[in-house]
């Protein structure tokens, strides 16, 4: 079986790493999307009042587990306090399982986490919508807790996404929508290891699991002038793929981003 680079940020990294080790997958982590605190004074101030003004929306949006963590690790007190979005019945919206699981890790009881359909085709903003549309009634207030990325390409990647698709279908419900800031999105810094480790698997057989659009030109970024003719890619959306062969990755797949599809997908490769 091919080994798999995961090229999720970080934290997810680990856990994909984790989870794909144990269906006996040789799985390595090199995340393409370093995550941080957004530290603009602005931004701060803009989460700092939302906070105070949970009851006042009718749902928590959050894009990513990503999301989840960086709204609620500033003020660890709310985070373990997750009864509070019951009793005031505001809902958490969340795009896929990943941030499902990550919202129930900072608290949030699952009743109050609604998301797509366990057998949807994808796991993201239009899939969510079908699933909540019915919540909101005219004059309603929506949050979505989102990133901001610090390169020309996340810039890029951030017009026209599936959030700006869903503040639109919310907005014609008769709702508002606010948006906050929560992180920030960058490029990584590879070290030597790392630009090793990318080279090797660009033309070795390895499956790149790809899951931004943002981190394939991340990558393409990191490694000028490699050529990625021979180089594998598994993406979990048709944007990504669509962005993984036009910076020629030779042979590039599509799945869905639920663990037991991916495994399927890369089994199916050996």
């Amino acid at each position: 079986m091919p080994r798999v680079i995961v090229t999720r940020p970080a934290r997810e990294a680990a856990h994909w790493v984790k989870l794909l080790g144990a269906r006996g997958v040789d799985a390595v982590a090199l995340p393409l999307i370093a995550i941080g605190p957004c530290r603009d004074a602005a931004a701060e101030q803009a989460l700092t009042q939302a906070h105070a003004r949970l009851a006042q929306y009718r749902a928590l949006m959050f894009v990513s587990g990503n999301a989840v963590f960086h709204f609620f690790e500033p003020n660890k007190a709310l985070a373990l306090d997750g009864q509070a979005l019951a009793a005031i019945k505001t809902r958490a919206w969340a795009p896929g399982p990943g941030t499902a699981r990550a919202l129930e890790q900072a608290g949030v009881p699952p009743g109050c986490i609604d998301g797509p359909a366990p057998d949807a085709p994808q796991f993201d903003s239009e899939a969510l919508w079908q699933q909540v549309s019915g919540q909101i009634r005219p004059g309603d207030c929506v949050l979505i807790v989102r990133g901001r990325s610090s390169t020309p390409q996340g810039v890029h990647e951030s017009l026209g996404n599936g959030r700006d698709w869903l503040a639109r279908q919310i907005e014609a419900a008769g709702g508002t929508v606010e948006f906050v800031v929560a992180y920030q999105r960058g490029a990584p810094h590879f070290s030597a290891r790392e630009v090793a480790l990318a080279q090797q698997a660009a033309c070795d057989g390895s499956i790149w699991l790809l899951s931004s659009s943002e981190a394939v030109a991340h990558l393409a970024e990191a490694l000028p002038g490699q050529h990625w003719g021979a180089a594998h890619a598994l993406a979990t959306h048709p944007r990504i793929a669509e962005a993984a062969r036009a910076a020629g990755f030779g042979t590039v797949r599509e799945c869905r981003p639920a663990l037991e599809d991916v495994v399927a997908s890369i089994e199916s490769a050996a």
